[in-house]
């Protein structure tokens, strides 16, 4: 029974290692990869451009 619950552990936890590898291998393009929202493209840009 100890050697079940040792291994679903294991498993959540190589799962959940697997979708981080996966999810930043596949990250959008634009920005700086930090999430502050800034981008490459003026049009994606959330910051209010000046007149």
């Amino acid at each position: 029974m100890q050697e079940l619950i040792i291994f679903l552990i294991f498993a959540v936890a190589l799962g959940y290692l697997g979708n981080r590898a996966y999810q930043s291998f596949t990250a959008k393009k634009a920005g700086c990869g930090k999430g502050c929202g800034c981008a490459t493209d003026a049009k994606l840009s959330v910051r209010p451009t000046e007149k």
